[in-house]
């Protein structure tokens, strides 16, 4: 998937801006953002999660790799005359990473187009502040058929526990993990197919 074309219809799709809120409310519900809080949001995209996290934090950092997505995440900001909302271009797949320590890091279905996912967790564990919280949702163990299209997508979901293991082998404690959102797709052939995305929480 080229994200940059994608980006100036991504909230067009329906189904896409409701798991963007469906993953946001379950976060609040689950990790409860405070005024008090810096917040990254990593893999943000056009800001779905981002957004609706804004009003209850400090700060967020939306973080992405694609200058698109960023670009209609500024769009956003700038209409609406955020101050508390930065953007930050950023590609861990490049060693990039991000200036800053958070008290919140989120991330919404993006584990999945990173290749390595342990590197992956070790980077949001450093980037948190002592007690700080991580919320990452993504795909449960699936087939494939969620994309189609594989370019770009190294893991075809992922098994909860797994990743619930990964993260306290980083160092993360209090992991739990709960069902996000549901999201019904249509896949190859036509077939319109529910898949079930989690929301894993951890404590650095």
């Amino acid at each position: 998937m080229d994200f940059n074309k994608e980006a100036a219809t991504w909230d067009a799709n329906p189904k896409r801006v409701k798991l963007g809120q469906d993953v946001a409310e379950a976060i609040i519900r689950t990790l409860q953002p405070a005024p008090s809080m810096d917040a990254l949001d990593f893999g943000c995209g056009t800001g779905l999660v981002t957004l609706r996290l804004q009003p209850l934090v400090k700060s967020i950092t939306g973080v992405d790799s694609s200058p698109g997505m960023l670009g209609v995440l500024q769009d956003k900001v700038k209409k609406q005359g955020l101050a508390n909302v930065r953007t930050r271009l950023v590609d861990f797949a490049k060693g990039e990473t991000v200036e800053g320590r958070f008290h919140l890091l989120v991330s919404s279905m993006t584990m999945h187009h990173v290749p390595d996912t342990a590197a992956l967790l070790k980077l949001w564990f450093d980037l948190l502040l002592p007690g700080g919280l991580l919320g990452v949702a993504d795909l449960d163990t699936e087939d494939g058929s969620f994309h189609g299209e594989m370019t770009g997508v190294f893991h075809l979901g992922f098994d909860r526990a797994h990743v619930q293991t990964l993260l306290e082998d980083t160092g993360f404690r209090q992991v739990q993990a709960t069902t996000a959102a549901t999201m019904v797709k249509e896949i190859a052939g036509g077939e319109e197919r529910e898949f079930s995305i989690f929301l894993i929480t951890g404590r650095k």
